[in-house]
């Protein structure tokens, strides 16, 4: 299990990033209304910045920047004591600071900080005296499409085929094949708003071969 105390099997922020993006895509064929997504992912963020978040409608988020050099990601677990923001993020490096103490995660709240530069190993700050509940935010990051088909089978139960998620699309997403008509209507019966689902592709910035 990935922890603040345990960075070791988080992959690095290339690898991460793209299995950010794959979730992304996925949760935008599984639920087309944004609101009730559990990972949203914006391409556009900021010049040379790219944004990932993660909200489970109780409280609970990660918010994270990849940047060119490295990436950073606070998590706030809403029933974790919160610790000291400025011990949470000792020696962070400067490049995250804007982000990390800025909007929105100031608003968010900070319950860990963990953040990889230039392929040096993943790093926190001094940890917190309590449980920061990390393990649960972060062991969905663990790159494996096994891991989200059982978690996305469960969370949106009813959202997919009778048959399942299945794990072999699922893969080649995280693989960042170009998503087709025919990978998605692996997933799902149907699809609504295919228009809609492009416009989500290209804020991801996620190849795609779709003809409407």
């Amino acid at each position: 299990m990935i922890a603040t105390n345990n960075l070791q099997s988080l992959p690095g922020n290339k690898t991460l990033q793209s299995a950010c993006k794959a979730m992304a895509v996925l949760d935008a064929i599984l639920c087309q209304d944004w609101v009730y997504r559990y990972y949203s992912y914006n391409s556009q963020w900021s010049e040379g910045e790219e944004f990932f978040e993660m909200r489970n409608g109780e409280g609970d988020q990660l918010l994270a920047l990849f940047r060119d050099e490295g990436a950073v990601i606070n998590g706030y677990f809403s029933e974790a004591e919160q610790g000291e923001k400025d011990k949470l993020t000792d020696q962070l490096p400067e490049v995250f600071h804007e982000f990390i103490f800025g909007e929105p995660v100031n608003s968010a709240g900070t319950t860990f900080c963990i953040w990889q530069l230039n392929s040096t190993p993943w790093a926190t700050g001094i940890p917190a005296a309590h449980d920061d509940h990390s393990e649960e935010l972060l062991s969905p990051l663990d790159g494996e499409p096994a891991t989200y088909v059982k978690w996305a089978s469960d969370y949106f139960k009813g959202s997919y085929k009778e048959s399942g998620i299945p794990l072999e699309t699922v893969a080649r997403i995280f693989a960042q094949e170009p998503l087709t008509k025919e990978m998605v209507l692996s997933i799902v019966d149907n699809l609504e708003d295919w228009d809609l689902l492009t416009e989500d592709l290209i804020e991801i910035s996620y190849p795609y071969h779709i003809n409407l």
